[in-house]
C-alpha cells in the first residue's frame, strides 16, 4: 500500500537584490521530483550538501514551502492545505533531525522535551505524562530517571535516541530521517542506525532516510533515489543502483566511497579513473545546456535513470 506519493515537487527560494530588495530570480533547490513510499519499508534519499533532499524532506513535513507539486498522504494533498488544516497530520509525519543537540531546547528537561508532542494534540495529567515519557524513554534504552535531566548531560549518541523518543510519542506512521548519523561518531552510528531498525518492526514504521552516505543508505534502505541539484537523476533497489550504477553522479558518488581492502584496492582505483574520464568526456549525455537532469526514464521495472 502506498504511504506517501510525492508528485512534481518544486521548492524554489526567492534571491533579492539591488536597493529595494526586489525579487532577481530564484534558488531552484527542488526541482520537479516524484517518488513514492510503500507502507512499511525505508526510502533512501540521497546526495551531496546542496543537492535538495533536506529541502524535501521538511517540505514533505510542512516546514518549507511548497511552490508547487502534490504530496498525498492519508488520501490528502498536504501541498493544498493551510496551516491550520495541515496540523491534523503531523501527529502522523514526524521527523529525527540531523543536529541531536541543536534540535532539542537545552533550557529543558527530558521530561518537557519528550512529552511537548504529545501535548499539542492530547490532554493528559502530569502522572500520566511521566508514565508516558518513562515508558519511552525505556524503549530507547535510556534510564527512567533520566526525564528530570537537560539535553547538555548526555552524550551524542544518547542526545539521537531522546530525539528518536520524542519522534515515537505520537506514534506516527512515517518518520523522516534527515542525515539521523551524521554529527554521531562512527562507533556509534551502527547503534542507532540497528536501533533505528529494530523500533520499525516493533511499531510498523515506514522511513524516509536521508543521508549523503550511501553504505548507510544501502545498509538502510529497500529501495532509494539520488538527488543533484534539486533533481532525482536514479532510482531503484539500493541493491541494484550501488552493484550497477547508470548515472554519472551517482558513479561518482560511489566511487567516492573508500575501500581499504587491499584486494580491492586496484580495482577501486581502476574505477574512480574510470569514472572521471566518463564524467569528463561524456557530460552533455547526463544533462542539458543548463547542467540540469533530464527526466527519468526506465531501465528496468525497478530502475529509473535521468537520461535524454
Amino acid at each position: 500500500m502506498t504511504l506517501l506519493r510525492v508528485n512534481n515537487l518544486k521548492v524554489h527560494f526567492p534571491v533579492k537584490g539591488g536597493f529595494f530588495k526586489r525579487v532577481v530570480g530564484h534558488v531552484k533547490a527542488v526541482d520537479d521530483v516524484s517518488f513514492e513510499l510503500q507502507a512499511g519499508e525505508t526510502y533512501g534519499l540521497v546526495g551531496e550538501s546542496g543537492s535538495g533532499k533536506s529541502t524535501t524532506g521538511k517540505a514533505i513535513m510542512g516546514l518549507n514551502k511548497i511552490t508547487s507539486g502534490e504530496v498525498h498522504f492519508g488520501g490528502k494533498d498536504l501541498a493544498s492545505l493551510s496551516r491550520s488544516e495541515f496540523k491534523p497530520y503531523k501527529k502522523d509525519i514526524q521527523m529525527i533531525f540531523q543536529d541531536p543537540y541543536s534540535s532539542l531546547n537545552p533550557k529543558k528537561r527530558l521530561i518537557d522535551i519528550i512529552s511537548e508532542p504529545i501535548r499539542n494534540f492530547e490532554r493528559m495529567s502530569p502522572t500520566e505524562e511521566r508514565r508516558m515519557v518513562q515508558e519511552y524513554l525505556s524503549k530507547v534504552g535510556l534510564p527512567s530517571d533520566a526525564i528530570f535531566k537537560y539535553p547538555h548531560e548526555f552524550s551524542g549518541g544518547q542526545r539521537q535516541r531522546i530525539g528518536i523518543a520524542r519522534a515515537l510519542t505520537l506514534k506516527p506512521k512515517l518518520i523522516i530521517a534527515d542525515e539521523p548519523v551524521s554529527a554521531l561518531d562512527v562507533s556509534v552510528q551502527a547503534q542507532v542506525l540497528n536501533f533505528l531498525q529494530d523500533l520499525q518492526k516493533e511499531f510498523n514504521l515506514t522511513y524516509l532516510f536521508i543521508g549523503h552516505d550511501l553504505g548507510v543508505i544501502r545498509h538502510m534502505c529497500t529501495r532509494m533515489g539520488v538527488m543533484y541539484r534539486g533533481r532525482l537523476v536514479e532510482e531503484g533497489t539500493s541493491d541494484e543502483i550501488y552493484e550497477n550504477p547508470q548515472h554519472i553522479y551517482t558513479k561518482r558518488l560511489i566511487a567516492a566511497i573508500p575501500d581499504i581492502r587491499p584486494e580491492y584496492r586496484e580495482q577501486s582505483v581502476n574505477f574512480r579513473r574510470d569514472v572521471a574520464k566518463e564524467y569528463k568526456e561524456s557530460y552533455n549525455t547526463y544533462f542539458d545546456k543548463d547542467g540540469r537532469a533530464f527526466d527519468l526514464q526506465p531501465v528496468s521495472n525497478t530502475h529509473r535513470v535521468a537520461l535524454p
